[in-house]
C-alpha cells in the first residue's frame, strides 16, 4: 500500500530530516488485510525513525502533543489508533511542543 508520510514541527529531525515520505507498506508487514493507523505507527518506528523513538512514540501510540492528520482530517475524528487507511492516503504527524 502506498503512502505520504510528511513529518513536521521538529519530527522530521527524527527520520534524518526528511520531511515527506513516500512508502510502501507491505501487508505481510502488518499481517493484516488492511493497514490501521496502530500498524502504521509500528512500521513507522521500526522503518524511519532513525533517533529518539521516544520522541515520537509513547507506548502504542504518538505522544501527547504529535497531532496527526489523514487526508488533513484531525484522526480523532476517525477512530485514531483504529483508522483504516486507504491506498494513497496521506498521513501527517506534527509536533506541537517544540521550543522557542
Amino acid at each position: 500500500m502506498q503512502l505520504t508520510l510528511e513529518f513536521g514541527g521538529g519530527l522530521e529531525l527524527l527520520c534524518n530530516s526528511v520531511k515527506v515520505h513516500n512508502v510502501d507498506v507491505d501487508l505481510e508487514d502488518v499481517g493484516e488485510e488492511k493497514v490501521s493507523m496502530k500498524h502504521l505507527l509500528s512500521w513507522v518506528q521500526t522503518n524511519l525513525i532513525k533517533e529518539r523513538p521516544e520522541m515520537f512514540m509513547k507506548g502504542d501510540s504518538v505522544r501527547p502533543g504529535v497531532l496527526v492528520l489523514v487526508n488533513d482530517c484531525d484522526w480523532e475524528l476517525s477512530g485514531q489508533l483504529d483508522t483504516t487507511l486507504n491506498e494513497k492516503d496521506v498521513v501527517v504527524f506534527i509536533s506541537t511542543l517544540h521550543g522557542g
